[in-house]
């Protein structure tokens, strides 16, 4: 029975139940470790494994894919991107149609199972995005497309003009970027309010200093702000601002209105505070050369030292038994003494 439907649908269900404690848990995205916390039937179950693609032994298709954390600037193993007709583009396994893995992925878009997409927002920290859906394999390009955003059975998942196409990319996108922004934007401010330095994350969101609507209003942790939801409804509101130099500005008319304690001390007495942190910078990944300079000796110098220790060796004077002769103690002096006639 381990293949059955009803095993199949439960152990997706009680994997989404976990997801979901866990990402309210970490609203910055969950450690690897936390996810991997899934008990099912009273025995633990990984739903993350090195990888990337989750096929428990009891079951007949793919349970969860992953995506592989790259440091910035490095170049990635697996060229996972949001194609123009608005799915997720997931690379196989290498590139034999016929590998446990890519079959275990073709078997799960027969039968329309749900997954579970994990992807990196640091290293070791994840990301959940599901239900999602393998929609259609290229066995050209070696990839599958995920669904991120819609239901197999969604009413209009049939139209294929190309208006309809740009904007399933956009909402394809625009889900994968949101999800993504406010982790990171969490994490580059260490989960605290810009403003008020609130440290409770749930109580946390992402703002856009410049709107979503603007041109360069991307979703990168550079144009993204941490802030409390009272403060990012107040900033939504043009209530409070931030100047270029980071200093807070309270709109005027609030700095005249009385009212209770909330607006004294939550928004009054933010105006002219100068003590909004930008994000902190990533860490520059240390150059894999650099690392094997750092353990590795040149294999050249080595023979080189031999070498001269072989030679040095020979070069000893020897004894009346053609040991080699001991060596005589080095004589120190004072500077400015004499050496004594030998």
């Amino acid at each position: 029975m381990g293949g059955s439907g009803d095993l199949d649908t439960q152990l997706r269900a009680a994997m989404f139940a976990h997801l979901t404690r866990v990402s309210a848990a970490h609203p910055d995205g969950a450690p690897s470790d936390v996810i991997n916390s899934f008990v099912f039937a009273d025995a633990p179950m990984r739903l993350i494994v090195q990888p990337g693609i989750r096929k428990p032994a009891q079951l007949d298709a793919a349970l969860t894919i992953r995506t592989t954390w790259t440091p910035p600037g490095a170049e990635a193993p697996y060229a996972d991107e949001v194609s123009p007709d608005g799915s997720l583009r997931y690379k196989w396994r290498g590139t034999d149609p016929n590998h446990p893995d890519n079959r275990a992925l073709r078997e799960a878009m027969r039968r329309q199972a749900p997954l579970a997409y994990f992807y990196p927002v640091a290293r070791g920290v994840y990301e959940a995005i599901y239900p999602v859906y393998l929609v259609d394999e290229d066995q050209t390009a070696h990839e599958f497309g995920v669904d991120l955003g819609q239901y197999p059975d969604d009413e209009n998942a049939g139209a294929d003009t190309p208006l309809d196409r740009r904007y399933t990319r956009r909402l394809t996108l625009q889900r994968l970027h949101q999800v993504l922004f406010r982790p990171k934007v969490l994490r580059a401010y260490e989960s605290r309010c810009a403003l008020c330095r609130l440290r409770h994350a749930p109580l946390l969101d992402a703002a856009h200093i410049l709107p979503d609507h603007h041109p360069h209003g991307e979703p990168v942790v550079p144009n993204g702000l941490a802030m409390c939801k009272i403060h990012h409804a107040a900033y939504d509101a043009d209530i409070i601002g931030i100047r270029p130099d980071r200093v807070v500005e309270v709109r005027h008319d609030i700095l005249t209105e009385i009212d209770g304690p909330m607006l004294r001390h939550g928004l009054q007495e933010m105006h002219g505070c100068q003590n909004v942190p930008p994000p902190l910078p990533p860490r520059p990944p240390r150059p894999r050369t650099a690392r094997r300079a750092l353990h590795t000796v040149p294999r050249r110098l080595t023979r080189s030292v031999n070498a001269r220790c072989r030679a040095a060796a020979s070069a000893r004077p020897t004894g009346r038994s053609g040991q080699l002769g001991r060596r005589t103690r080095p004589t120190f002096r004072r500077r400015g003494q004499r050496r004594l006639p030998s």
